[in-house]
């Protein structure tokens, strides 16, 4: 029983008997002892009901107060529940909405990773990273400092750089009729090679051309040398950065060069592309034809020594006028050729591990420019570095194990 119970039962009874004294009194004579003493007995009834009154009143007031608080602090905590409650939707969506663009822009990338007809599965090669699956890109494309006064020309970074020299970038423009070079131009970053600032000038020779100058776009830059096909010969050139000489191995004497046997397609032939040169994990690759093999393309392993030296060396199948740029990956030849303005096409695959030939490769490389006149893979960041009718620009190799982990993820968020 509450304390208001109590009141108003005891109040209940006072009235009672207040009003059975009064009814007493009434009956009694005015001058009688007796009512006056029972009028005395009234007034002190009257008093104490007034009390319980004033504490029954008291007491309301008090639970009304505290009813009132507590309605105050009820509401307080629906609105506090509320907003929890608001917050928590609003986290959760967030994070909804933030899975789902996550997972478009895997799906995206994976739509993108097959977009092209699926490739054949190749051998891993010899790094282990799994088959090449697709080119994703551009990633980069700008015109250099030279704008588009030379169409020829090669650009990278060193595939096994000296310490210190991790991110040099090298450029080489072909100066002298969109065929010879005879300087190597080095900067410090990829923005400053798109901006022009600051380069470094290494000259072979003050003349250009001349003997042991470079002859045709296709070269590399690998453990602070430069190789490419020497001017006028069948020879390989290595250029030492640092000490600023030549020194020479000669390829088969029925190597094709001065433009035998250049990389082509119907609607053009890229001058004085008979070599051409490949970096991957590795080390360089020299990539030439000869008469003797009936102009199809042959690979030869180039030791990094000095003088540089023929090693192991590979006979395809690949008519090399048919082909319009080569490059290893993971000691697997690709070659390319040229499908229409928009797309290039990787189309072989050679294994120098299991001898494999493939010719039905149909992995797209979307263009910008109508023809690609330089093009070699950097093991460093699985990069391939274009040069295309001026302008310098990469794409991105998607190996098997990158598509891997993009299925891993889309799993993970399912």
């Amino acid at each position: 029983m509450t304390e208001i119970d109590r009141l108003v039962l005891g109040l209940q009874h006072r009235i009672r008997q207040l009003l059975d004294n009064v009814s007493m009194l009434e009956k009694e004579g005015n001058g009688n002892l007796y009512a006056a003493v029972s009028l005395r007995i009234i007034e002190l009834e009257l008093a104490e009901i007034q009390d319980l009154l004033d504490k029954l009143n008291r007491t309301t007031n008090n639970y009304q107060q505290l009813s009132v608080q507590a309605a105050a602090e009820l509401q307080d905590m629906e609105n506090t529940m509320t907003e929890l409650e608001k917050f928590d939707h609003t986290q959760v969506m967030v994070k909804q909405r933030e899975n789902q663009h996550i997972k478009r822009d895997l799906e995206h990338c994976k739509a993108e990773l097959n977009s092209t007809s699926p490739a054949p599965t190749l051998s891993p090669g010899h790094c282990g990273l799994g088959r090449m699956v697709n080119v994703s890109g551009p990633k980069t494309y700008s015109l250099t400092v030279y704008g588009t006064s030379y169409s020829f020309g090669a650009w990278g970074r060193d595939a096994h750089p000296a310490p210190g020299d991790e991110n040099k970038y090298w450029l080489v423009v072909l100066s002298s009729s969109n065929a010879f070079g005879n300087f190597i131009r080095q900067y410090n970053s990829l923005s400053t090679i798109i901006l022009g600032i600051g380069p470094t000038d290494t000259h072979i020779s003050s003349s250009n051309p001349t003997t042991n100058t470079i002859q045709g776009p296709n070269m590399v830059m690998y453990a602070n040398a430069l190789y490419y096909n020497c001017f006028n010969t069948y020879y390989v050139c290595q250029f030492n950065m640092t000490t600023r000489s030549v020194s020479t191995v000669a390829l088969p004497s029925d190597t094709g060069y001065n433009n035998k046997f250049p990389f082509a397609h119907l609607g053009t032939t890229y001058s004085y592309t008979d070599m051409d040169f490949a970096t991957d994990e590795s080390g360089v690759y020299v990539i030439y034809a000869t008469t003797n093999n009936f102009g199809n393309v042959i690979i030869s392993k180039v030791e990094t020594s000095n003088p540089p030296v023929l090693n192991k060396t590979w006979f395809t199948s690949l008519h090399k006028k048919t082909v319009t740029n080569t490059f290893m990956v993971c000691g697997v030849l690709y070659a390319t050729r040229y499908v229409d303005k928009e797309i290039e096409e990787i189309f072989y695959s050679y294994d120098t591990k299991t001898n494999e030939e493939r010719y039905d490769l149909r992995i797209h490389i979307k263009k910008l420019q109508t023809n690609i006149k330089y093009m070699n893979y950097d093991p460093r960041d699985h990069l391939l570095y274009v040069y295309s009718d001026a302008y310098i620009v990469t794409y991105e190799i998607v190996l098997a194990s990158s598509l891997n982990l993009i299925n891993d993820i889309l799993s993970f968020i399912h």
